[in-house]
Order: structure tokens, then sequence, then C-alpha cells
């Protein structure tokens, strides 16, 4: 015969099974999670890229809706919550460091951004850059430039630009202020109404036009020794620098011959 002795005792041997098998599976659970949350991938920022790739990259990087990242930048820019010296008014721009960045599960727009700023403020410092104009200056070179050496030069012409109140006449500005990337600008695209336009108006553009990296940073803050005062890519490897605007003539002929044969 059984007793109700026995029976509890089964009954709470069952229970405390029971509870046992809870306490695994939540452990499990939480295992799971820290895994998942330490667990990470990576976001790379390549040297160059302009706030709007970087936010379009992150979203996907996210899995977000397409433009959270930007709406986050933007707030946390205004808010206060970015390291922007004030002559950003509040733009981003050249400020989302180009660097591999770790993503995780919880990682959200906002802390991303703050992270690349962050970054951006410690590397900036780092190379000497503490004035907004040299960062500016930077983005220019990194989108006319791809080796350190023609970097350099390319600071030196908008630095012998500048002293001379003449127009910096960068086709980069343009393409900023149209949102594209190309080698061609027409007499069009010269007159177009916008303080990126640097054939149209003397000095520096009002922003970064990209996120440089520590090349461009370095040939910013310390320019090549040189007069030159003009400079054309003919073609990839074969940037030339002069100060004779005939010879730099003869080489903008060449560039466009190029782009005839390769079209």
């Amino acid at each position: 015969m059984t007793t109700r002795t026995g029976n509890r005792k089964r009954w709470l041997i069952a229970v405390a099974l029971l509870c046992a098998l809870a306490v695994t599976a939540a452990a499990v659970v939480l295992i799971r999670q820290y895994q998942q949350d330490r667990a990470s991938k990576p976001f790379v920022v390549p040297e160059g890229w302009r706030a709007t790739q970087v936010y379009t990259a992150a979203d996907k990087a996210l899995s977000v809706p397409e433009g959270t990242t930007r709406k986050a930048a933007e707030r946390a820019a205004h808010a206060g919550e970015l390291p922007l010296p004030a002559a950003a008014k509040h733009n981003p721009e050249g400020y989302l460091y180009p660097a591999t960045y770790p993503v995780r599960a919880r990682t959200t727009p906002t802390a991303l951004v703050t992270f690349m700023a962050k970054t951006a403020k410690e590397r900036h410092a780092a190379a000497g850059v503490d004035d907004y104009d040299t960062l500016v200056i930077a983005s220019l070179v990194q989108a006319e430039a791809d080796t350190p050496e023609d970097m350099a030069k390319v600071a030196r012409v908008i630095a012998n630009r500048l002293k001379r109140d003449m127009p910096l006449q960068m086709d980069s500005t343009i393409n900023y202020a149209l949102g594209r990337s190309t080698l061609n600008t027409s007499h069009a695209d010269t007159r177009l109404d916008s303080p990126y336009n640097t054939y149209r108006h003397k000095g520096l553009p009002p922003s970064p036009i990209n996120n440089p990296g520590p090349e461009a940073l370095e040939a910013a803050r310390h320019p090549a020794s040189g007069d030159w005062l003009y400079f054309v890519t003919v073609k990839p490897g074969d940037t030339r620098f002069t100060d004779d605007y005939a010879q730099h003539e003869k080489w903008v002929e060449e560039f466009n011959t190029e782009q005839a044969d390769g079209a």
C-alpha cells in the first residue's frame, strides 16, 4: 500500500526536478544571450567615405530601416552627445573616423556613431589636428589624391591657392554637393549654386567632404614644399603638379584624351 508520505516525497522530488530543469533552461538562455551580446562582427569604415555612405552601411550592419543611423547621428549631434567642435555646427561629417568597429546584437545606431566620433577626437588629437580648417583640408586631400606623396603635394596646392586668394576649383567639392562621384566636371557644374562649389566661392568649403584617414591628416598638417598651383590626375597613378597654367592645360587635354579612349 502506498502511503501519503511516499506520495508526498515523490511529489517533492518531481517539483524539485522541474525547478532544476527550469533553472537550467533559464541559465542556458542567459548564457546564449551573453554569448550573443559578446559576439561581434566587424563594421569597416574605409578612408574617404562620406557620412552618407557610413550611414547607409551602418543601417545594413545593424539591420535597421534605411535612414535610421543618419537620424540618430543628427539627433546626437544636436543634443551635444557627439564630441564635435562649435565650428562643425552639429555636422558629423569628418568625425566618423575610418576604422573597424565591433557591432554586437545590442549595438544601437547612436552608440555606433558616438563611438566613431570619440575615436575621431582621439585620432585627430594624436595626429595634431586641432582646428577645423585642417580637417577640412585633410578631407579635400583624401578625395583628390591616392598616395601619401601626392596627398602632401595636393595639400601644398591648397595652401598656395589660399595664400594667393585663388579659388580652389576642386571637382571633389562639386561632387560632394551633388552627392556623386565622377571624374568629369562640366562647365554647368562649375556654375552650381552651392557653398561647396569651390569654383565660384573662394576659401575652404563649409565642412569636410568626407572622413579622412591618417595619411590625409598628416598631409594636411605637413604639406610638401613646392610652388604648385595646379594638378591633374591624367590616369590612375599619374598625378602631375605645376605652377604653369599652360602646362596644366596640356595635361588636362591628355586627361580628356584618356577619358575619351576609355569611354
